[in-house]
């Protein structure tokens, strides 16, 4: 259950924005912004979400393109408070330091890769240019539900491409992170993977939930940036 990973350090950072998606909230709740933007060296998935009605947001993954991300961010009224890993690894890490610095935004992610935040061996920072992230200020666990205004996200602990992976469903989405992909699936061969795992946690945590649910993934991977989870289950080869 691998997908290529690749990353060519000659590159530039890039920051690409899709174009915003409608959501009809359940009753009771809050419009949803959200934002998915391509950034840095490896395809990465960053997404901006936030309440209109507050001005409250919070960012997925900030890997580069602070500046643009903040400019999005203020240009739609928003003010940053967290930042939200799926999981520890540095390609998704990596903007964590100037986005806290600039925005004083509270990191968030799961409990087993907290320690990763603050570990990621010197080498691995100099390859992509990144400053070792700040501690957790927040530690999140399965079944959590974690709220920005009036969004409010459900953590779905999905390990198997790392120990403390997380996905992060609100209705009719759910972010992925490097665990499910358009038409494929995070690796498992790095530090703390395991296929076994892996296919636990999309069978149990991702599968279970609604067809239509959105995928918006970790990695601009696939053929299209989105796709839903019954698509998934019917076109994935990982998932068959």
């Amino acid at each position: 259950m691998n997908i290529l990973n690749f990353i060519d350090l000659n590159a530039p950072t890039v920051i690409g924005v899709a174009p915003m998606f409608q959501f009809t909230p359940p009753d009771g709740e809050s419009a949803m912004f959200l934002k998915q933007m391509q950034v840095g060296h490896m395809a990465v998935f960053a997404y901006l979400v936030g309440d209109p009605s507050t001005g409250d947001a919070l960012v997925i993954d900030p890997a580069a393109g602070i500046d643009d991300i903040i400019a999005l961010a203020e240009k739609n009224s928003l003010k940053i408070r967290y930042i939200v890993n799926t999981h520890g690894h540095v390609d998704h890490i990596s903007g964590n330091t100037e986005m806290k610095n600039k925005t004083g935004a509270k990191i968030v992610i799961h409990e087993s890769d907290a320690e990763m935040l603050t570990s990621t061996p010197a080498m691995i920072l100099r390859m992509f240019g990144a400053k070792r992230s700040p501690a957790a200020d927040i530690i999140v666990r399965d079944g959590d539900v974690f709220s920005v205004g009036g969004i409010s996200l459900k953590i779905l602990h999905t390990p198997g491409h790392s120990p403390g992976s997380i996905s992060l469903f609100t209705e009719g989405h759910v972010f992925t992170g490097d665990t499910l992909f358009v038409g494929g699936v995070g690796r498992t061969d790095l530090p703390g993977g395991s296929g076994r795992v892996m296919a636990r946690s999309i069978q149990e945590k991702l599968c279970t939930l609604p067809d239509e649910t959105r995928v918006l993934p970790g990695h601009n991977y696939g053929g299209t940036p989105t796709s839903t989870i019954g698509r998934e289950k019917k076109y994935n080869p990982f998932l068959r």
